[in-house]
């Protein structure tokens, strides 16, 4: 049987498997049913030379898209396995949106156990559309992002899953993100593929610290360079995303970093 992994990444669970071997993954959606996890992923060797490249599957199988948490716990795992990053300090890897980075800034004393702390290169954002009750962008994934008085008064389901199947989003649909403003920026997550609340999204952390500066609220820091961070709180724990503004509506050089542990075979 294949070997398999369990990992968090803030609260967002995973399977592992390492695929460099090119073996089919059959029966996803048991897997994650079995494991209780939000997604599955598979670590294969990269076809472009790379140092890996990244599968990412739902709970109901569907895939193509990004997982920011997920980015962060395959680094991880690639570190855990013992690859090497061929330019010695960041991993370049390929997903379903292109190409990232990860730098690993933390690992703990035993890296079969315990939590890493990783900064994953996300992709550019060029062009986010509003609307009266929020606004839509593209983070590696599709986000709708809303902000809300208080998240922890929100019914997430009632509220999210008229968004979720809007015809604006159809057919792909979309992942409703609910952002309440603040020093820190508080955010709940109802993913589509998952179809419920997630602890955490890392997609879409990211696309709503980019909405924070879209809509001019405060970020946590803003360097002399231009470099903009949020502090973004869910579930589990607290992340950060930092970037750079091109223009109101585009975003380069963007960075989710926060934590990812590795919780069982």
């Amino acid at each position: 049987m294949t070997k398999l992994w369990k990992w968090s990444g803030a609260g967002n669970l995973f399977v592992v498997i390492d695929g460099r071997d090119g073996g089919s993954v059959s029966d996803i959606q048991r897997l994650c049913r079995e494991h209780g996890t939000d997604g599955l992923m598979v670590l294969r060797e990269s076809a472009s030379g790379r140092d890996f490249a990244m599968e990412f599957y739902n709970p109901d199988g569907s895939s193509g898209m990004m997982c920011g948490n997920g980015g962060r716990c395959i680094a991880a795992f690639a570190d855990m396995l013992g690859l090497k990053p061929a330019d010695g300090g960041v991993f370049r890897f390929d997903a379903p949106d292109g190409v990232h980075t990860a730098e690993i800034l933390q690992r703990p004393a035993n890296t079969e156990t315990g939590e890493w702390t990783v900064r994953l290169g996300m992709i550019d954002v060029n062009g986010i559309t509003e609307y009266p009750d929020g606004l839509f962008l593209n983070t590696g994934t599709r986000h709708f992002v809303k902000f809300v008085p208080d998240v922890e008064a929100l019914d997430i389901e009632a509220e999210a899953l008229p968004i979720r199947h809007d015809a604006r989003f159809a057919p792909e649909g979309t992942n409703v993100n609910f952002v309440q403003a603040g020093p820190i920026v508080k955010i709940r997550t109802f993913e589509k593929g998952v179809e419920g609340e997630t602890a955490a999204c890392g997609t879409g952390i990211t696309a709503s610290a980019i909405a924070c500066r879209y809509k001019g609220i405060a970020p946590a820091s803003e360097s002399a360079d231009g470099r903009i961070a949020y502090r973004i709180q869910a579930r589990e724990a607290t992340l950060s995303v930092d970037f750079i503004q091109k223009k109101k509506d585009a975003f380069s050089d963007v960075f989710l970093t926060g934590p990812a542990r590795i919780l069982a075979e």
